[in-house]
């Protein structure tokens, strides 16, 4: 559950055109900025969201929106991007979906952090 339910009230969707056919959908977020809960310092990062559709696909501007809220929230990479994930997968219900997050370098270090969710059928149709 998001700390600020409103944000998921930002996230806009549309009917999938395609509901019949796995497709994949691509997002990239190159302008993204949070800041560290340690140090109070900006971070800057790439968000790329990946999902299959099922019923809703979301809204470009609300998701750009949306991620503007966590600018001046102090927030690890870990949590950002595993929030961004439990809200779009509240949201959209898709078939499948992940979060990467690909951080700009601080102190020598580069980090990348990736989240992701399979929906029911997609879990079950990997046990058969």
């Amino acid at each position: 559950m998001p700390d600020d339910p409103t944000k998921l009230k930002l996230l806009e969707t549309f009917p999938n055109p395609r509901p019949q056919r796995d497709y994949l959908i691509e997002h990239v977020a190159p302008e993204f900025t949070s800041v560290c809960p340690v140090t109070g310092q900006p971070d800057f990062g790439t968000i790329r969201l990946t999902y299959i559709a099922n019923k809703l696909c979301v809204e470009l501007k609300s998701y750009k929106m949306y991620l503007q809220t966590f600018r001046n929230k102090g927030i690890f990479y870990e949590d950002v991007t595993n929030q961004i994930l439990d809200d779009l997968v509240q949201v959209l219900r898709p078939r499948s979906m992940s979060v990467t997050t690909e951080w700009t370098p601080r102190g020598g270090l580069h980090s990348t952090v990736t989240a992701t969710y399979e929906g029911p059928a997609k879990r079950g149709a990997r046990r058969k």
